[in-house]
């Protein structure tokens, strides 16, 4: 019942309340005034009853002494006559009925149900059944002495009946009134809901987002009398101010809405309180518009804030993170995300135990709780274990407050020093082999005068001893081991550069042909073969024939040193490059190729895989000294490029091999034609 009410119009609810309250007001009212016109009537019935009553006794005293019965009966078939009095009867004095009004017979019962006391009439209410009737008994007195009883009566029931006809009356006026309300009643609820309805449209077009009210819905009420606004229908509905202000020509506007409440016009407007809460609603929306400008506005500059600062964190190579003061990810960078290689979306709520590996996030989850619990920033370096190697970090956390200065998370930067410590382990190792070369240098050049004493000595006196003695042979192995020396002696010198170097122009092709012709007898012994694949532009460089010449001997011999025992193939190979300016030389063999923890290491001084006694460990590092002395550089690729070899070189087999790259500048700008060689190193 409640739900339908409820869905009711608010033009039929304000009908109905209308009519329910000229009801409940008209019902009541014409209760009371039936209880109030019954009651009136009855306190009129019983005066008028002892008023007759007490007339009749006074007129039938006469006729009572002299006996005059036709006049005593003339007397109350008067009364008889008027339509309330249901009878009348004259009693003597030993209660004998002189005359009556019954037409059928005078029913004894009434001559004892009333009687006068003493000198005042008395009144009782009599139920015949059918009606009720108020008796009324007034005594005859005559001279002082009761001489008899005059009795009336008179119906109750037809007095009630006229009360309730003037009930109904009122009853009918009441819902006349009501009818006569619902009119008025109609056309006050339909001015209301009217104005309650324009108001209901201002409110739509206020939430579909229109809020300007020169853009709202049309013409809603007349304000031909707000300065000169041409009579127009104002495109808003509310505040009178800012309707004249939109309506009035631009030289009758002042500085805005507020302007027009000084105008004398608009002071004279009154509103009712639906129009105060129309103008309060348009103020409401105007605050509302001006409002949510600032917002878009401050959005459009936080949006284009946002992806500005979005785009120097995705662009800065350290790994950028936001956590909150429970260690949960809010953002990161596209560094970060790369890094942990997740997506940004799965990073964003999880912690660092989510993230890292087990044995690194509850460390770095416990740095973040340090630095949240104790608000300071914190800077420092670890290493983290990856496949490639060890991973440095430079970590710095720092601490992120609200206004109130509470710790609310902290932004964590880190960036990847890996290469810079290799680079400092290296100037370290660079520093330590400079200190060696000095070390080394310095011995050489001392030792190299008692070697030579030795050396010649020991020459000497294998003249001086028969041949196949067992001092000549003892003189021999001392020469041997001398030259050994010497040849030790020379490495250290070259390794630490002490060495003049003798540069002149030399054909770089020529070079590579006369180191190969020394080694290639002594290669072929261990079954290896060697092919050359030379550019035959023959580029000429400028450098020291003697060193290069080493330089190509030392990794020939480590290619035979590689596939000792096995056999195989050297592969040599040179291209000019002349928009580079620069040679290039490839050596590469098909032996068990370098492993990765030794890539790093071969061109350290001292360092080998062979064993005691086979090598020095000066080989490659002083071939690194020498092409680095001639400009240019030596590198390492292991195993080989696919496709380097072809299939006739390795007999079909699968081999890993290496190859020794050399680049050396050129002496002069190459001028010969032709198109660029191919690197045979690129895939």
């Amino acid at each position: 019942m409640i739900l339908r009410l409820s869905a009711l119009s608010f033009r039929t609810k304000i009908n109905c309340g209308i009519v329910l309250i000229v009801g409940l007001i008209a019902i009541p009212l014409a209760y009371l005034t039936w209880r109030a016109a019954a009651e009136s009537l009855q306190a009129e019935t019983r005066k008028r009853g002892l008023v007759l009553s007490e007339n009749l006794a006074m007129r039938v005293s006469d006729p009572m002494l002299s006996m005059d019965l036709l006049r005593l009966k003339n007397m109350v078939d008067e009364l008889d006559k008027v339509d309330d009095i249901s009878y009348a009867f004259i009693l003597d004095r030993q209660g004998s009925v002189l005359v009556h009004t019954f037409t059928g017979g005078f029913p004894v019962e009434l001559l004892d149900v009333n009687a006068p006391q003493g000198d005042k009439p008395t009144i009782r209410l009599l139920d015949t059944g059918r009606e009720f009737i108020d008796d009324f008994a007034a005594p005859v007195v005559i001279v002082g002495t009761p001489f008899g009883t005059a009795r009336i009566g008179l119906s109750r029931t037809k007095a009630e009946a006229a009360a309730d006809r003037l009930a109904l009356m009122i009853v009918f006026y009441s819902a006349a009134a009501m009818v006569a309300a619902l009119a008025p009643s109609t056309l006050f609820a339909r001015r209301v809901t009217e104005r309650i309805n324009r108001l209901k449209r201002h409110a739509e077009e206020v939430v579909k987002g229109n809020l300007d009210p020169r853009a709202g819905p049309p013409a809603l009420r007349p304000c031909s009398a707000i300065l000169d606004c041409d009579k127009k229908l104002c495109p808003a509905y509310g505040d009178k101010a800012r309707r004249c202000w939109l309506t009035a020509s631009p030289d009758q506007r002042g500085d805005g809405p507020e302007s027009c409440r000084d105008c004398p016009v608009y002071r004279e407007q009154k509103g009712d309180e639906i129009q105060d809460l129309a103008e309060t609603f348009d103020v409401m929306a105007v605050s509302l518009k001006t409002h949510l400008d600032e917002l878009r506005r401050a959005e459009r500059v936080l949006s284009r804030q946002e992806r500005l600062l979005r785009t120097i964190l995705d662009a800065t190579p350290d790994f950028v993170c936001l956590v909150d003061e429970n260690s949960k990810y809010l953002a990161v960078n596209r560094a970060y995300a790369t890094f942990v290689g997740q997506p940004s979306g799965t990073i964003v709520g999880s912690t660092d135990r989510e993230i890292y590996p087990e044995d690194e996030g509850p460390d770095m989850h416990e740095e973040n709780r340090r630095v949240l619990d104790a608000g300071r920033p914190s800077d420092r370096e670890v290493s983290l274990r990856r496949p490639g190697g060890p991973l440095w970090l430079h970590i710095v956390r720092v601490p992120v407050t609200d206004p109130a200065g509470r710790v609310i998370g902290l932004l964590r930067t880190a960036r990847d020093v890996t290469q810079l410590k290799q680079f400092q382990e290296q100037l370290i190792q660079s520093q330590k082999m400079e200190s060696i070369g000095k070390l080394a240098g310095g011995v050489a050049h001392e030792i190299n005068t008692p070697l030579g004493v030795i050396l010649g000595y020991s020459q000497l006196l294998q003249e001086d001893v028969p041949a196949g003695s067992q001092i000549r042979a003892d003189l021999q192995t001392i020469e041997k081991q001398a030259k050994v020396c010497r040849k030790i002696v020379a490495d250290l010198l070259g390794f630490s550069r002490q060495a003049e170097s003798a540069k002149i122009e030399m054909c770089f092709n020529n070079s590579l042909m006369e180191a190969i012709s020394l080694v290639r007898h002594a290669l072929s012994l261990d079954k290896i073969a060697i092919v050359t694949n030379l550019d035959e532009r023959m580029p000429i460089i400028y450098g020291d024939p003697e060193k290069l010449k080493q330089v190509w001997i030392n990794l020939l011999s480590n290619a035979r040193d590689a596939m000792a025992g096995r056999g195989g193939t050297v592969l040599v190979r040179s291209r000019l490059f002349a928009e580079d300016q620069k040679v290039t030389a490839w050596f590469a063999d098909t032996g068990p190729g370098i492993s990765p923890e030794n890539q790093s290491r071969i061109f350290d001084p001292f360092f080998t895989t062979k064993p005691v006694g086979q090598g020095t460990g000066l080989g490659l590092s002083v071939s690194f000294g020498i092409i680095n002395d001639h400009g240019g550089a030596i590198r390492v690729e292991t195993p080989a490029p696919d496709g380097f070899f072809d299939a006739h070189l390795t007999g079909g087999e699968d081999t890993p091999g290496t190859v020794f790259i050399v680049d050396l500048p050129l002496d002069h700008e190459e001028t010969l034609g032709g198109p660029r060689p191919a690197d045979p190193t690129e895939a």
